[in-house]
């Protein structure tokens, strides 16, 4: 079986993909409510660097807590920060705090 969202090789009864950790249709996504299993959603990423990236929300919500910290101190480093992980999450290589691209729903 190969993954919907990435094309990798992966076994007939996984959950997730393990390369980009995207849900695999095995299991109700219902059933799986924790992004540390399925991914981060891009859109939401995206949302959120465009209003509150000048605080880092985005990176607080990938956990990547140590940038996001440093964002907030430096108020996106006076919206530079903030202009490159938008552009970084449009053209999808943005990537959450476990190194996984974001998940387009």
């Amino acid at each position: 079986m190969y993954c919907s969202n990435c094309g990798a090789q992966i076994d007939d009864n996984a959950v997730v993909c393990v390369k980009c950790g995207v849900l695999t249709g095995n299991v109700p996504v219902s059933k799986v409510a924790d992004p540390d299993l399925v991914g981060y959603d891009w859109l939401t990423a995206l949302l959120l660097c465009w209003f509150l990236g000048w605080l880092g929300v985005h990176s607080f919500y990938t956990k990547k807590t140590g940038i996001g910290i440093a964002q907030l101190l430096t108020l996106g480093g006076c919206g530079i920060w903030q202009l490159v992980d938008l552009i970084m999450i449009i053209v999808g290589s943005y990537r959450d705090g476990l190194g996984r691209p974001l998940v387009r729903k």
